[in-house]
């Protein structure tokens, strides 16, 4: 299929978006700009660009509500559990083991991949940010690196891996005409590789400017901290009743996590079922709490977690609006701009890309990784894993040899960059959580991501 100045646009955009990342400039002007030429060149009229501009905004905010919703709901259960006592007994046991910044970063992580690989990231960041956090940086873990250790191991290693669910293997395998467990077995190998070097590169990076003072408790802050000017009734809990609460909160995530299990809840579900139980936990520690008051102070503490929420997720949405639009998206909002055939912007890029790289193992390998980061720019981590896939399989049958490591590599490709590590929207739960930026959470993760990545396609080609 032949590309177009749609295309062109976007490549043209999506470089300039990197530009100004990698200077640490915002990128809300560049997105806006590209939004509106997308408009002009997909329908030639400038009242639906002018239109589309709204619109894009408006699909963005809508695919990101669920997101918003549980991180501003988490982010109230944690003022009420501060403001009771709760909290610090909760995490008594935890200090124990979490002695120095070192430890903190292994736990959290360890921690994070295997709850999220039972119920996937986003939920469990909530669980693990609301507990961990507070001793993490008690003990000199700045925020910015915990906020990492859970996107590597979370939105990375679990997800990437998805060995429990299986929703990505699927997706990819039945792309690829294979089996699921052959892909899923052929990623284990590379999800190893992939985690081990991006987790062990990220922390000798963390502890290098840990030492260098380069990375503090304040590195990467977000702009606008809510709970900084949030004043809270502090009226701490009798011991016998904090006691109590410190242990049925626990249980009642745990008990989350036996019913995601038994009923196989996913995903949106997921997170409805922890934003649930975080919403029942504010209640009920409230009313325990200021008595009186609960009234006043429950809708207190609503309004500034959905406070928090929105201000953080302010300079994400003209970002993922531009990169929504290489997607689904474009055709949402404009209508039916692109020529026949065409799989949406990002998808055509990638198979074009395939099309123009000669065929052996090698380029077969660095060519599925490519596709992979690309098809990951719109964050989504899954809309291009299914082309992956195809594409995986064409290397694999021309090769003649190695078509589920080849699905593997490009679903742990697009997983990495587009499920929560690079994408600077795709990280708004850790970075949120943890109150950093989602932009210098992104340029953190970037090396690491990429020294991993070379080293995942380096052990694909000896795998073929």
């Amino acid at each position: 299929m032949e590309l177009t100045l749609l295309h062109g646009i976007y490549v043209l955009f999506i470089g300039l978006i990197i530009g100004c990342l990698i200077m640490r400039k915002d990128t809300t002007i560049v997105c806006i700009i590209g939004i509106f030429g997308l408009g002009v060149a997909a329908t030639g009229s400038f009242n639906i660009a002018i239109s589309g501009l709204f619109t894009s905004f408006l699909y963005a905010i809508t695919q990101l509500l669920s997101t918003i919703l549980i991180i501003s709901l988490v982010v109230s259960m944690s003022r009420v559990l501060l403001a009771s006592g709760i909290n610090e007994k909760m995490v008594a046991p935890v200090t124990r083991l979490m002695r120095g910044p070192s430890m903190s970063y292994w736990i959290i992580g360890i921690f994070m991949m295997i709850i999220s690989t039972f119920f996937w990231p986003s939920p469990a960041i909530a669980l693990v940010g609301a507990v961990l956090l507070p001793v993490a940086m008690r003990v000199g873990l700045p925020p910015l690196a915990i906020a990492m250790a859970m996107n590597l191991f979370g939105h990375g290693i679990a997800l990437s891996g998805d060995f429990v669910i299986q929703a990505a293997p699927k997706l990819t395998a039945d792309a690829a005409g294979l089996p699921v467990n052959s892909v899923l077995q052929a990623s284990i190998p590379l999800v190893i590789v992939m985690g081990v070097t991006t987790t062990i590169t990220a922390w000798l990076l963390i502890r290098r400017d840990i030492r260098a003072g380069r990375l503090t408790l304040n590195s990467g802050l977000a702009k606008t901290e809510v709970h900084q000017d949030f004043k809270v009734m502090r009226d701490p809990l009798n011991p016998t009743l904090r006691t109590v609460f410190a242990l049925v909160i626990p249980l009642l995530f745990l008990l989350d996590v036996l019913m995601l299990i038994h009923f196989k809840l996913q995903g949106s579900e997921a997170t409805a079922l922890i934003g649930g139980t975080a919403l029942l936990i504010l209640l009920m520690v409230t009313l325990c709490t200021h008595r009186k008051h609960a009234l006043e102070q429950t809708t207190a503490y609503l309004i500034d977690g959905l406070s928090f929420g929105v201000k953080v997720f302010g300079p994400v949405i003209p970002v993922a609006a531009f990169f929504y639009l290489g997607d689904a998206a474009l055709v949402h909002i404009f209508g039916e701009v692109l020529p026949q055939g065409s799989h949406g912007i990002v998808n055509d890029l990638g198979i074009a890309l395939a099309h123009t790289v000669p065929v052996h193992g090698a380029a077969a390998a660095v060519t599925v990784t490519a596709v992979g980061v690309i098809t990951g720019l719109d964050g989504s981590g899954f809309s291009g894993i299914s082309l992956a896939g195809s594409i995986a399989a064409l290397f694999g049958t021309a090769i003649g040899t190695g078509a589920d490591t080849l699905t593997a590599l490009g679903q742990v490709a697009a997983i990495w960059v587009g499920g929560g590590t690079l994408i600077p929207w795709a990280l708004i739960p850790a970075a949120a959580i943890c109150g950093v930026s989602p932009f210098e959470l992104a340029r953190r993760n970037a090396l690491p991501v990429a020294i991993g990545l070379a080293a995942t396609t380096l052990a694909a080609m000896l795998l073929l």
